[in-house]
């Protein structure tokens, strides 16, 4: 006899997808950046990618375009909340909250964000893969589905002229990424860029653990790269930045219903 008939598929337009909010005003989409903020900081310092008072991420603010929300100077990122972050201008001079920021973040972040008015979001920091990939002065290679998403989409800054003090150095640094989503900084790390606080955490954590599969392939044996066809036809893929929006959904709703006090 025939098993029991199964049910029916149920319609499209009611299951759910996750896709980036549309805000009503500047002040919700504000809140929404600042609560993105601080979650990506807490996931990076869960991770491991805090190394001392290195490391930042900046998100801009979507009023005052020239002024960038960031984590304060000296605060562990496991522990900053959205009330802690600090609003700086272009200067790094800050504008609202309570806290010093680190120069050395605004060098680079104000610059990239100058030269880039469609980034929203700018990751940086010294991760132990990314800095060992940085010492070797290379790039990210096609070794994996991730990685296709950076081939011919990250670029090498080949200087290393210490902390980053000074506007021109961090103006170099902009004009080496250019158009780009990412760079290795030789002797440095890492640093991305999104349209969203989610996209630049995303690429930032891919990256990295690119890094990682590459040093530990090449460690154990030859590499078999992806030819350029099928790279850039995963990159094309995989490589935009409301697809690495949807891939860190899965980490913010970890990282905000395991730590709702981030929102304090």
């Amino acid at each position: 006899m025939p098993g029991p008939t199964p049910p029916p598929p149920l319609p499209t337009d009611r299951l759910t997808f996750a896709m980036p909010p549309m805000h009503e005003s500047v002040e919700d989409e504000r809140r929404h950046r600042r609560e993105r903020l601080a979650g990506a900081l807490r996931l990076f310092g869960r991770l491991g990618f805090e190394d001392g008072v290195s490391g930042h991420i900046t998100a801009r603010d979507p009023e005052f375009t020239d002024c960038f929300w960031v984590n304060p100077f000296g605060m562990p990122f496991r522990h900053v909340t959205v009330s802690d972050l600090v609003l700086a201008n272009s200067d790094g001079q800050v504008v609202e909250g309570r806290h010093h920021v680190n120069q050395a973040a605004f060098t680079i972040h104000a610059q990239v964000h100058a030269a880039r008015p469609d980034v929203v979001a700018v990751a940086h920091c010294h991760t132990v893969h990314g800095r060992a990939l940085a010492a070797l002065g290379e790039l990210v290679e096609p070794l994996t589905q991730e990685s296709c998403a950076f081939y011919e989409d990250v670029e090498l800054y080949d200087a290393y002229t210490g902390v980053a003090v000074d506007a021109e150095e961090g103006r170099r640094v902009a004009a080496a990424l250019g158009t780009r989503k990412a760079l290795v900084l030789r002797n440095h790390g890492l640093l991305t860029v999104g349209d969203s606080v989610d996209a630049a955490a995303w690429w930032f954590v891919s990256m990295e653990r690119s890094c990682q599969i590459q040093l530990t392939a090449r460690a154990a044996g030859r590499p078999v790269l992806i030819d350029h066809r099928q790279a850039t036809a995963t990159r094309e893929q995989l490589g935009g930045d409301l697809v690495a929006w949807i891939n860190y959904q899965p980490l913010w709703q970890d990282i905000s219903r395991s730590e709702p006090d981030l929102f304090g």
